[in-house]
């Protein structure tokens, strides 16, 4: 197979872990005899000191050409002030906006080698695997709103439509039905009008799909569930405040955010991969950070854009392979354990391919 894959390293450890999956995914082409090219551009804090903008049309042009993107991190210290007329976040809201990619998935599990790093009870973690599906490119990130300067009255507007929430359900009741058939439908529908639209539009989608076992919670509920009972969860799917909280809040269930991938979708198999976490400035360039988010989320890539399911598997297989050996970063290093570096971990998963 021959792609092109947009690369979007981004700020803070983003170079560091996207240059790492680039890597790999390399070594998948000349093991598995694809032909990937990466064409590299800006977006974020970087895209803003060298263009003025977080989202170059440069760099929408050289996504637009491509068949998927894989990004790294945007944001950090440097760009942190909320009333600057350009913030890096929004190059990664306009990113998903501009190419309508609605359906984000971000799977959790826990790994049995990690287990008793996790900061919960290891049989609370016994089979936790969930898949979130996130609404992405609407909601209270992409409503109206209204900033008064120093003024003491803003607001931001929760919105959805019934066919934003319909197209979002599909995805997730679909996945359900490949895994074990249980969706759990987050919103707070005793409080507001647009998730009571939310949960009236997902009872019924969900006639369309009567193998699968629905259950509703309030997103306050799932809070608490998710740390006191996350092996029963299958399937999540919330909306775009709620579902990013959300998924964030479960990445203890695998030990560290720096383990969870993502993919973010639009209707075709079109779609971006970036790991959950952020630009950890703080250890930027020190080779300290945890690749194992951004080669699952390559592995994504390879199976949602472009069809290689089995390409897919074999890096899954090998970072399983590898925290099965002990190898460990230091987010993830518990006491006693040895932490190796950003590259020596990535070599472990590359030898294991």
């Amino acid at each position: 197979m021959k792609a092109t894959i947009a690369v979007l390293p981004g700020d803070g450890i983003g170079p560091e872990v996207v240059g790492q999956a680039t890597d790999l995914l390399s070594h998948i082409a000349a093991k598995y005899g694809h032909d990937f090219e990466f064409v590299e551009g800006l977006i974020g804090g970087i895209a803003i000191d060298e263009t003025g903008a977080p989202l170059p049309p440069a760099t929408v042009a050289l996504c637009e050409a491509s068949d998927a993107i894989l990004l790294g991190a945007v944001g950090g210290p440097k760009w942190a002030d909320p009333t600057a007329s350009v913030q890096p976040e929004r190059g990664l809201l306009e990113l998903r906006q501009h190419f309508g990619l609605f359906a984000n998935l971000r799977p959790v599990k826990t790994y049995p080698a990690l287990v008793d790093h996790a900061p919960l009870r290891a049989d609370l973690l016994r089979d936790v695997d969930i898949l979130f599906v996130r609404e992405l490119v609407s909601g209270i990130y992409f409503g109206a709103r209204q900033e008064q300067g120093d003024g003491d009255d803003s607001y931001d507007t929760m919105r959805y439509s019934r066919d934003e929430v319909e197209q979002v359900a599909n995805v997730a009741f679909r996945a359900a039905q490949g895994r074990r058939k249980k969706l759990c439908s987050v919103d707070k529908a005793n409080v507001l009008a647009s998730m009571r639209l939310w949960r009236r539009t997902v009872v019924e989608v969900h006639e369309e799909y009567d193998d699968v076992e629905l259950e509703h919670l309030l997103v306050d509920a799932a809070t608490m569930h998710l740390l006191t009972r996350p092996g029963s969860f299958d399937v999540i799917v919330a909306g775009n405040m709620f579902g990013d909280i959300l998924s964030d809040e479960a990445s203890v269930l695998a030990g560290s955010l720096g383990m969870l991938p993502s993919a973010s979708l639009r209707a075709d198999s079109f779609g971006l991969y970036e790991p959950v976490h952020g630009t950890a400035p703080d250890i930027a360039g020190q080779g300290l950070a945890n690749p194992i988010g951004m080669f699952l989320s390559a592995a994504m890539l390879l199976r949602y854009s472009l069809g290689l399911e089995g390409e897919a598997r074999a890096i899954e297989a090998a970072v399983d392979d590898a925290l099965a050996a002990g190898l460990r970063t230091a987010d993830i290093a518990g006491a006693g354990e040895k932490a190796v570096s950003t590259r020596d971990f990535a070599a472990a998963v590359k030898s294991r391919v």
